[in-house]
């Protein structure tokens, strides 16, 4: 009993060991004026540095564009579960978003003559105000994911859309109504607001621990 209780007395105060070393590291990493240096050559650590494209502030694949987007510069996190490594912000670079909604009328079941002539009614209906866009996109979209949103796609990087959608996008304004064509069928867009500066690239460095 008495080996017992030793043995688990020498376990927590090696966690806790590692847990205020964890600590210290995070403390040092955050406040160093060169992490590349302070992991290189005092932690003697192995390191990447990862350049992340954050292609929406609505919706993110994963960690890595979530901490691209909300996190602060010089800021270190984690560990994370079932990860080994620290992610330490060294910089943001701005890039163009743009928010709109779009309602995908599918070409592969309709003709592209019936589909464009649908199209110009669900216009009409939401110019005289018969009917609204998002009431439009949840009868008509065959972009299931947007429909359920009223047609919205939230705010997305310049030049994450297909290149014809991206091209039209950049030429209209807020609250224009237009169609597209491209290879997933015909879109009636509109634009949302006006395109907005936002964080659109972060360097990360991970330090695996």
């Amino acid at each position: 009993m008495k080996q017992l209780l030793s043995l688990i007395i020498v376990i927590m105060m090696a966690t806790f060991a590692k847990s205020q070393s964890l600590s210290q590291v995070k403390k040092e990493l955050d406040t160093t004026r060169d992490p590349i240096g302070f992991v290189k050559y005092k932690l003697k650590k192995r390191y990447k540095i990862d350049t992340v494209t954050i292609m929406s502030t609505s919706s993110f694949i994963g960690l890595a564009d979530s901490l691209a987007y909300n996190g602060k510069i010089g800021k270190v996190y984690g560990p994370f579960k079932g990860s080994n490594f620290l992610i330490k912000i060294l910089a943001k670079v701005p890039n163009t978003f743009y928010h709109v909604s779009h309602i995908l009328i599918d070409t592969s079941t309709f003709s592209r003559k019936f589909a464009d002539s649908l199209a110009t009614t669900i216009i009409k209906k939401i110019q005289s105000d018969s009917s609204s866009f998002e009431s439009m996109a949840r009868t008509y979209s065959a972009d299931n994911g947007s429909a359920r949103r009223g047609g919205d796609l939230g705010w997305f990087i310049r030049g994450a859309m297909l290149p014809q959608l991206d091209k039209a996008i950049a030429a209209h304004k807020k609250g224009e109504i237009f169609k597209v064509w491209t290879p997933a069928g015909l879109h009636i867009v509109t634009i949302r607001d006006n395109p907005k500066k936002d964080n659109g690239f972060a360097l990360l460095l991970r330090v695996f621990l």
